[in-house]
């Protein structure tokens, strides 16, 4: 999410470095092509009138470091203005309540509001240690009940199916009910969606909230729904007290818009950003890094926080052990492992999405980075005998072919995991000598480390 916003703002600014000072000239002409670049990402008119009212405002009244250069008191201008959009700080949710404390998630069908409910049951019970039990008020989905239901066992979270499904109102009240009686900290109520806003949708949710009155209000919007997203955000402001936003989706092609529209259009906080299916795809938004990311400045914080979170530090540990104590000590298994690390964060691009400066690779530096690289290397070590993956000199021609055949690649494919795993063990002996790593960083620029005693 963001890629195009940010490319455009990074190349708007950087045309600023080459200017002595900033004039109110400059300082509009740049804000013209951020405006540019906001409405070719979707975000709403308002939203771009106001965004570049308060930041010409800033910039033209000199709220800028002397000691900064045009560019880059154009980029803190743009950075704060990108973070005030957003929200300025984390904003979490309410469980310092009486127990079962009540979240309803509202928002169109399709938004992804039955697997955010599965996620923030996950992330509930193993960032806040609450026992949580998931229920759906859904009149018009069956399947959407059973879905829930599937979720709640990946999540190892409680859940209740109420006996009627035909009154939303009752089976929401039963469910409270039942987290009452089985000392759940957490309740999450899914409800039902449309393809489109329509007053009976919005009755029927606005009978749900005050017959539970939920602690929090949270409304399900789709990142790539652009324009749009502003629209039904408006619908669900003004019918229901909305106590934050989820953005769902934000790793698919999307442009950004919906961020800022729901954000200005709502006055609700986004309290979470949602990619892919899985349960551990949900982290809590943080404006202030993602404006980061927006303007190329990466985020190393979140980086170190889900390498904390999602990296087997037990095997780390091993690895580590391993470090110039011989080649033979580093096997293909342990190449593996480092792989599948690696994928447990997103992969290559995700990582990079998170590390300053990376926003302006090339597209065709980016391209190389493809992440199914990384899979089909795990497949091909896969398909060979831990014989091979501890000795991998034992692997002849005979052996490379059927590798090539049991992981659906090809001989060249399976001769560069080979000559890769080889030039590793060379690195993990050099990392382990002194005197080798000395020679090796005085190739890098400065010749060393500072304090490394090299």
């Amino acid at each position: 999410m963001f890629d195009q916003l940010g490319q455009r703002l990074t190349n708007t600014l950087a045309r600023l470095r080459g200017q002595s000072r900033l004039t109110e000239d400059n300082i509009r002409d740049s804000l013209r092509e951020v405006r540019v670049a906001l409405l070719e990402a979707d975000v709403a008119l308002p939203v771009v009138r106001d965004f570049i009212a308060q930041a010409t405002e800033r910039a033209v009244g000199q709220e800028v470091l002397s000691s900064l250069q045009p560019g880059q008191a154009m980029v803190k201008v743009v950075h704060d203005e990108l973070k005030r959009a957003l929200g300025e700080a984390n904003v979490g949710l309410d469980l310092d309540r009486p127990a079962p404390v009540v979240v309803l998630l509202a928002g169109l069908q399709g938004a992804g509001k039955t697997t955010t409910a599965g996620k923030l049951a996950s992330l509930l019970q193993s960032r806040h240690g609450k026992t949580v039990m998931l229920s759906s008020c859904d009149t018009q989905r069956p399947a959407a009940i059973d879905q829930l239901e599937t979720l709640a066992g990946q999540a190892n979270s409680g859940f209740f199916r109420a006996p009627s499904s035909s009154d939303a109102v009752a089976m929401a009240k039963a469910a409270v009910q039942a987290a009452r009686q089985q000392f759940a900290d957490v309740l999450i109520l899914d409800t039902a969606g449309r393809l489109a806003i329509d007053e009976a949708m919005m009755a029927e949710i606005r009978a749900i909230h005050a017959a539970v009155e939920p602690t929090e209000v949270l409304f399900v919007v789709d990142s790539m729904t652009g324009q749009d997203a502003a629209t039904t955000a408006r619908a669900f402001h003004e019918a229901l007290p909305l106590s934050g936003v989820v953005l769902t989706k934000t790793d698919g092609d999307a442009r950004g818009g919906a961020a800022l529209s729901v954000r200005h259009i709502t006055g609700a906080p986004i309290k979470f950003m949602g990619t892919g299916e899985k349960l551990d795809g949900l982290e809590p938004f943080y404006p202030d890094r993602l404006a980061s990311r927006i303007l190329g400045m990466g985020d190393v914080l979140s980086l170190v926080e889900e390498v904390e979170r999602k990296v087997d530090h037990d095997k780390a540990k091993k690895l580590a052990g391993k470090v110039g104590k011989g080649a033979r000590r580093f096997g293909l298994d342990d190449m593996r492992d480092q792989l599948q690390q690696m994928e447990s964060l997103g992969g290559m691009g995700a990582m990079l999405d998170k590390l300053p400066g990376m926003g302006q690779l090339p597209e065709a530096a980016r391209a190389k980075l493809d992440d199914k690289s990384n899979r089909r290397m795990i497949a091909i070590i896969n398909a060979m005998t831990p014989k091979e993956r501890r000795y991998p000199d034992v692997i002849n021609g005979s052996r490379k072919r059927r590798i090539a055949m049991g992981s659906g690649t090809k001989i060249p494919e399976v001769n560069r995991v080979l000559k890769q795993h080889k030039q590793m063990q060379k690195m993990m002996k050099k990392a382990g000598n002194k005197a080798s790593m000395a020679k090796l960083l005085k190739r890098l620029p400065g010749g060393g480390l500072p304090g490394a005693g090299l």
